[in-house]
């Protein structure tokens, strides 16, 4: 039975210290698709300029280049320096066949979603961090039957935001909550709420139209 856990972690003791004391207001989220040894990274919150002087201002950062911007984000391909940045971040937790799920950066935090083989790895993971006086705060562990199968691709994250924006009244006319109270109840910043919600609108779309975008093409 695998194991997923997220965890959180203060910025000072992982990476990009420096670019968040230029940019407190960003956001960064690790990019899945790309390899370990070219990170991309998403960033969120401050515009193109504030970010690239984030960036050189950061002594791990060797090169960036923006390679995607949207009207609410920034896509750069970023190299760090080695044994810091993103695998800084991540080594420890996926020596023993761990798979990273998810990872961004807000407010001085970095939160990151593992997918461990057994509980005894996540706690191998856990003891590397205290060995690198890594604060690491686990907040949540759960255990997944390697048998079940999903009935969504909601991640857990993005199916806990949608279940309190129900409870909370967020969806209601007029709303009982505003996005901001959400994220405090969540304990989460107010970008990385709205985050949570784009991709699950999207996945949640995604899965609603794919079937008649099928059978239009079957036809």
């Amino acid at each position: 039975m695998s194991t997923i856990a997220e965890l959180r972690f203060p910025v000072p003791d992982t990476t990009l210290e420096t670019a968040f004391e230029h940019a407190p207001d960003a956001t960064f989220e690790l990019e899945s698709s790309v390899s370990k040894t070219r990170p991309c990274l998403w960033v969120a919150g401050v515009d193109r300029d504030r970010t690239a002087s984030a960036f050189e201002a950061d002594p791990t950062v060797e090169a960036y280049e923006l390679v995607v911007e949207t009207q609410s984000r920034l896509l750069f391909d970023v190299r760090f320096a080695d044994g810091s940045g993103i695998d800084q971040l991540c080594d420890p937790l996926l020596v023993d066949g761990g798979s990273l799920l998810e990872a961004w950066a807000s407010d001085g935090w970095w939160q990151v979603r593992v997918r461990f083989p057994d509980r005894d790895a996540l706690c191998n993971a856990y003891d590397r961090l205290v060995d690198r006086d890594v604060n690491a705060d686990l907040r949540r562990v759960t255990d997944v039957s390697e048998t079940a199968d999903p009935d969504t691709r909601l991640t857990p994250q993005q199916r806990e935001a949608l279940e309190a924006a129900l409870e909370y009244g967020y969806f209601e006319i007029p709303r009982r909550i505003s996005m901001e109270e959400l994220a405090a109840e969540l304990g989460i910043s107010h970008q990385a709420l709205s985050e949570r919600f784009r991709r699950a609108y999207e996945t949640l779309v995604d899965e609603e139209l794919q079937p008649a975008g099928e059978r239009s093409t079957a036809e």
